[in-house]
């Protein structure tokens, strides 16, 4: 009896094991990837995190956190992550629901008296975290939004809903508001009694034990945070952008955290973790409210959570982009994998590394159990024809192509023969598959090239330094230009 009762742990531990190492593989390679963009889109900084289960595999940091000054960039850099904002006032919303302090089919006007005759009186809360309530966005004068004014506070943000907030009717079009997250952080004071600040801290960071995060810019931690910068311009610089105070749009977009610190945050919101709210509210946070068609790409979105479907799988998560930092993060609620990418630049690419690094993730996996890895070293190789990294994902090696916005999603897996011999993957193809893979190897047994395609690539350093040299030819035998 023992023994068949302890059966199902013996088996789980290695499945366990060989999970973990699948995650830890693509993180490995997600920080060559995250490094290889930034120098290639010439992102100032790129700061990432990747937790499974809750326990944090990468805590990454590349580039400078300001481009003026040069200094480097840290994962205890702060950085403004804008609207994921909005998934902790969801979230404070629904803690004081699971207390009974307040209900989701509120109206607006029942918690805040000044917009009792306006034409917001009947929206809900719940069609105020659902993006259904048909309020304007940000308010004809939104060039705040680029340092050319200040953020509304409570008065402002009154006569904007009084005097223009109703765009839609309910319910009739989704539409992203920052001024209805504006009122659901009132909301969250009129019914807990205390300011948004003070009820967030206690209940959402507290809990967690968030110490790099909060509602609002503090100017005392000013040397904390990462510059903002702009796009780059005709001349291919950049210019630093100041912090400012969202004041009371701080429900929709004023926090600031780490990857690390937001990765901890949303694996919270995994069913079965109440730390924060019961899986009651979770699950309605999670469902999807409303269906987003724009150009034919669908996206759904929840509760103050956006939600996303990559190969099969549902992600939860939300984007934040304040003036200079460009944020993604996204969690697996099922497999337990959390994903931050923060940049500081208003072009940074965060949600393509945060989803692309899901995929690469989410492709380890699926060979977590594979036991069939090539001979070959994590290294990039280079060619005339472009750069080539080799990957072991879980238990099979992958050649990847860093250049494309989703790694993953051209991976080429390397196989083995019966003989031990290498050679590209066996399926339909344009290129070189089914074809051997052959290694040169110097006496000490260190790789000095790789026919890929039947074409020498070169270590991607020797590549790059003899590309430099009038003939590179000289030093690439079989590359002349």
């Amino acid at each position: 009896m023992t023994a068949t009762a302890s059966a199902p742990e013996d088996a789980a531990a290695p499945r366990a094991s060989a999970r973990r190492r699948a995650v830890e593989d693509a993180a490995r390679y997600a920080a060559r990837w995250f490094a290889f963009a930034g120098a290639q889109r010439q992102v100032p900084g790129i700061q990432a995190a990747i937790r499974l289960d809750g326990e944090l595999v990468l805590d990454f940091a590349w580039g400078v956190a300001d481009a003026a000054t040069g200094a480097a960039l840290t994962g205890e850099h702060l950085f403004r992550i804008a609207s994921h904002s909005k998934t902790f006032t969801a979230t404070a919303v629904l803690q004081l629901a699971d207390r009974g302090d307040l209900r989701l089919d509120d109206t607006i006007a029942g918690w805040i008296p000044e917009l009792v005759d306006t034409e917001l009186a009947s929206v809900t809360l719940r069609e105020l975290l659902a993006h259904q309530g048909g309020v304007v966005r940000d308010g004809r004068d939104a060039d705040y939004w680029q340092r050319g004014g200040p953020f509304p506070d409570r008065a402002r943000l009154v006569e904007i809903c009084r005097a223009e907030g109703r765009v839609f009717a309910r319910n009739e079009f989704f539409k992203y508001s920052n001024i209805a997250y504006g009122l659901l952080g009132l909301v969250v004071e009129a019914a807990s009694g205390v300011d948004y600040d003070e009820f967030t801290r206690a209940h959402i960071c507290t809990p967690l034990g968030l110490e790099r995060s909060g509602s609002e810019w503090q100017a005392a931690r000013e040397a904390e945070y990462a510059a903002g910068h702009t796009a780059r311009l005709a001349d291919g610089e950049r210019r630093v952008i100041g912090h400012v105070d969202t004041r009371a749009l701080a429900a929709a977009t004023g926090w600031f955290s780490t990857a690390a610190e937001t990765t901890a945050y949303l694996s919270a919101h995994r069913l079965g973790d109440e730390r924060l709210v019961s899986d009651d509210a979770k699950r309605q946070a999670q469902h999807p409210h409303s269906r987003i068609d724009i150009g034919g790409a669908l996206r759904d979105y929840g509760l103050g959570f956006e939600l996303h479907t990559l190969g099969g799988r549902r992600l939860v998560g939300h984007s934040g982009g304040y003036p200079g930092h460009i944020t993604r993060t996204w969690l697996d609620p099922d497999e337990g994998v959390s994903v931050s990418v923060f940049t500081n630049a208003i072009d940074g690419p965060a949600d393509l590394l945060a989803t692309g690094a899901m995929a690469l993730i989410r492709l380890a996996l699926s060979h977590a159990d594979d036991e069939e890895r090539a001979d070959l070293p994590e290294e990039r190789f280079a060619s005339l024809w472009g750069v080539l990294d080799i990957a072991h994902l879980g238990g099979a090696t992958f050649a990847l192509h860093p250049v494309a916005d989703d790694p993953a999603r051209g991976a080429e897996r390397v196989e083995i023969a019966a003989d031990g011999t290498l050679h590209q993957s066996r399926r339909d193809g344009f290129g070189a598959t089914g074809e051997p893979v052959e290694v040169a190897r110097a006496a000490d047994g260190a790789v000095e090239s790789i026919s890929w395609s039947g074409m020498t690539m070169w270590p991607h350093a020797v590549f790059t330094e003899a590309m430099a040299l009038p003939d590179p030819g000289a030093v690439l035998e079989r590359m002349s230009l």
